[in-house]
């Protein structure tokens, strides 16, 4: 069984994944309009992720016995400047939600839960990709938006990632 406290702190994750996965569609739905299709895709595949992320959790939480509690979402941003400035936000985002992660690793320890700890490893590792592939990212559309070309050749880069679960999911 998992603790009062720890299934309120997992559904506040469970939430914020799924926040998550609502601002990458927000990022993706801005790419649309900008007619950079690739960019687009690739947030596309970032909202996906998110979400099953969020159904990790949605999973633990049950398999634990506690009740999932879905809050509302809050509405994210839908403009930004530039493709710089939206993968300055990804990278933001990601060391925000390592943050979060972290805290819940710290509580699942004060409370000695060593099972939920165990959990959030898969997370804390996550998380050191997700910052890397943010930061690797937002270097390269800051290089190649010194060109429009670059910005084009971007935009067919990012049009072919595709979403594929983790075998562990």
């Amino acid at each position: 069984m998992v603790s009062q406290i720890m299934e309120k702190e997992l559904n506040k994750q469970l939430n914020a994944e799924m926040y998550s996965g609502y601002l990458y569609l927000a990022m993706a739905a801005y790419f649309e309009d900008t007619d950079l299709g690739g960019f687009a895709n690739w947030m596309r595949v970032q909202a996906q992720e998110e979400l099953s992320h969020s159904m990790r959790f949605y999973d633990y939480i049950i398999r634990r016995g506690g009740r999932v509690s879905l809050d509302a979402i809050e509405k994210p941003k839908f403009k930004w400047d530039s493709p710089i400035d939206v993968f300055k936000q990804v990278l933001s985002h990601e060391i925000t939600v390592s943050g979060l992660i972290n805290n819940l690793v710290d509580l699942a320890i004060e409370e000695k839960d060593h099972a939920t700890n165990n959990f959030l490893q898969w997370f804390v590792e996550e998380q050191v990709e997700e910052e890397e592939s943010a930061t690797a990212v937002l270097n390269k559309v800051t290089l190649a938006s010194e060109s429009s070309n670059g910005i084009l050749l971007v935009d067919s880069e990012f049009a072919s990632r595709v979403f594929s679960p983790d075998s562990s999911e």
